[in-house]
C-alpha cells in the first residue's frame, strides 16, 4: 500500500467532525475528556503516577490534576494510599465513579443529539489536498492576527526605494 493510499484509507476511517465535551462550572472549574481519562486510568491501574505516565504527563502534573478534581467537588474523587509494605496506590471514591458516569451520560446525550449536525458539517467541509490544512489555517488566521495587531502589517519594516 502506498503512502497516499494509506492516507486515503485513514481519512475515510476518521469521522469528518467530532464532538468533544467540556463542562465548565462556576469559579473557573471544568472537567473534560483529559481529566475523565485520567480518572478512568486511575480506576483501572490503581496508581496516579502510572495513569499519568500512560497519558504522557509527569507525576507532578497528574497529582495537580487529581488535587484540583478533589477540591472541585464536595467529596474527593480519588483516594490515595501512601507507601508501605505493599507500596502506595490510589482508587476512585464513590463520588469519582459517579462523576465519570454523569460525564459519560452527558457526552453520550450530546453525541446523540449532535450526530446529524456533525454529519452535515463534515459533509460541508472542503476537500483539502494533503498538507493544505495548515495553508488554509494560515490564510484565515494571518489576516486576523494582523488586524488585531499581533503581527506586523504587510510590508511593515521593509525599506522602500523612492
Amino acid at each position: 500500500m502506498t503512502p497516499g493510499e494509506r492516507r486515503d484509507r485513514d481519512a475515510a476511517l476518521k469521522p469528518a467532525a467530532r464532538l468533544t465535551v467540556r463542562i465548565d462550572f462556576a469559579g473557573g472549574r471544568a472537567i473534560g475528556p483529559g481529566k475523565i481519562k485520567l480518572l478512568e486510568l486511575i480506576d483501572a491501574i490503581g496508581s496516579i503516577s502510572a495513569a499519568g505516565r500512560r497519558m504522557g504527563m509527569s507525576y507532578r502534573r497528574a497529582w495537580l490534576l487529581v488535587d484540583s478534581l478533589n477540591r472541585c467537588f464536595r467529596e474527593p474523587l480519588v483516594a490515595a494510599h501512601h507507601g508501605g509494605a505493599h507500596g502506595g496506590g490510589a482508587h476512585l471514591t464513590e463520588a469519582g465513579v459517579a462523576v465519570i458516569r454523569h460525564y459519560r451520560a452527558v457526552e453520550a446525550a450530546a453525541h446523540a443529539a449532535g450526530a446529524p449536525h456533525l454529519d452535515a458539517l463534515g459533509a460541508a467541509l472542503a476537500n483539502l489536498a494533503p498538507g493544505s490544512a495548515d495553508d488554509l489555517k494560515d490564510e484565515v488566521a494571518e489576516p486576523a492576527l494582523r488586524q488585531a495587531g499581533h503581527l506586523p502589517a504587510v510590508g511593515a519594516g521593509k525599506k522602500r526605494n523612492p
